[in-house]
C-alpha cells in the first residue's frame, strides 16, 4: 500500500525511507540539497544530515523546557503527574549515579539525566507511523518549495543515523579522558595503558611487556566509544527496518504486525537509553578511580 502510494518499489521504498535529508558539497564544488542516496555518498564529509540535527535538537529543546516548567512550577504540595514523572525520573537517575559512579562530580548526574531523557526521546520518535511525517514533509517539499516529492527525504528518529550515536559517545569519550587526566595526572593515565594488565615486579619484565600492555589497553579503551556507539544505533536501525517492512504489508496485516512490536519496541527504546547512560556513568566513574 505505501510503495504504491509514493509510486515506488518496495526496494526504493525502504531505501527512501533509509535515507536522510542531506545537504553539502558535490565533488563539481556546487552545495545543494541531495535528490538521491547516491549523490548524499558524494557529498562525503562535507554532508550535513539535516532532519537528524533538527530532530534531535529540537527534541533536546523539549527536554529541556519541560524540565524547566517543572522546576519553575514545582511546590511541596500535592505534586502535578507531570511533576510527580518528572521526579521520579530524577530520582531514578540519581539513585544510579549514586550506586554506580564513585568519584566526586557535580557533572555526572545532570550529564546521566540529560543522556536518558535526551536518548529516549529520540529513540521514541520510532513509535510514530514510518509514513506519517515523511509524507507532510514531501507535502511541504512539493506544494512549498517546488521539490520533487522523491526526493524529499525526512527521518525523524536520530538515534538511527551512526552520526548522531557516535557524535554522543565521543563527546563521552572525551570526558573519559579528561577526567582520567584531571585525576590520576598525565602519567597516572598514561600508565594505565602502559602497566596493565601485566606488571610484574621485575624491571626488565616491566619494560618489555610495555608494548603488548599498550596494544591490549588501547584497542579496549578505543573500543568503548565505538561499542557505546553502535549498540544503540543497530537496535534502533534494525526497530526501524522492521517498522518499515511493515508498512508494505496490506493495511489489514499492518496493525496485526505493528502494534504488538510497537508495544514490545517500548522496551527497547527505554532500555537503549538506560543501556547508554549506565556505560556512561561506569566509564566514567573508572576514569574517576585514582587507584
Amino acid at each position: 500500500m505505501a510503495a504504491e502510494e509514493h509510486a515506488l518499489t518496495s526496494t526504493e521504498y525502504i531505501k527512501h525511507h533509509l535515507t536522510n535529508m542531506t545537504y553539502g558539497k558535490l565533488p563539481d564544488g556546487t552545495w545543494k540539497l541531495a535528490e538521491s542516496a547516491e549523490e548524499a555518498q558524494q557529498m562525503g564529509f562535507s554532508a550535513i544530515h539535516l532532519d537528524s540535527m533538527g530532530w534531535s535538537i529540537g527534541l533536546g529543546v523539549i527536554f529541556c523546557f519541560i524540565f524547566w516548567l517543572v522546576a519553575k512550577a514545582a511546590n511541596a504540595g500535592v505534586p502535578t503527574k507531570l511533576q510527580a514523572a518528572v521526579e521520579m525520573i530524577v530520582e531514578f537517575v540519581d539513585s544510579n549515579v549514586r550506586d554506580t559512579f564513585h568519584g566526586k562530580s557535580r557533572l555526572i548526574a545532570p550529564l546521566a539525566l540529560t543522556i536518558f531523557v535526551w536518548i529516549f526521546l529520540m529513540n521514541l520518535m520510532d513509535l510514530i507511523p514510518v509514513d506519517f511525517i515523511p509524507y507532510l514533509a514531501q507535502v511541504i517539499g512539493a506544494n512549498v518549495f517546488g521539490m520533487d516529492p522523491h526526493h524529499v527525504y525526512m527521518k525523524i528518529v536520530p538515534t538511527t543515523d551512526i552520526n548522531v550515536t557516535l557524535g554522543m559517545s565521543l563527546s563521552v569519550f572525551a570526558l573519559i579522558i579528561f577526567y582520567g587526566v584531571r585525576e590520576k595526572g598525565v602519567g597516572g593515565f598514561v600508565g594505565e595503558f602502559a602497566l596493565n594488565p601485566f606488571n610484574p615486579s621485575n624491571l626488565f619484565f616491566k619494560v618489555l611487556l610495555i608494548p603488548v600492555n599498550l596494544v591490549l589497553e588501547l584497542a579496549t579503551f578505543l573500543a568503548r566509544p565505538v561499542s557505546l556507539a553502535l549498540r544503540l544505533f543497530g537496535n534502533m536501525y534494525a526497530g526501524e527496518l522492521i517498522f518499515i517492512l511493515i508498512a508494505l504489508l496490506p493495511w489489514w496485516a499492518q496493525w496485526a504486525l505493528s502494534v504488538p512490536w510497537a508495544i514490545f519496541h517500548i522496551l527497547v527504546i527505554t532500555l537503549q537509553a538506560f543501556v547508554f547512560m549506565m556505560l556512561t556513568i561506569v566509564y566514567l566513574s573508572m576514569a574517576s578511580e585514582k587507584h
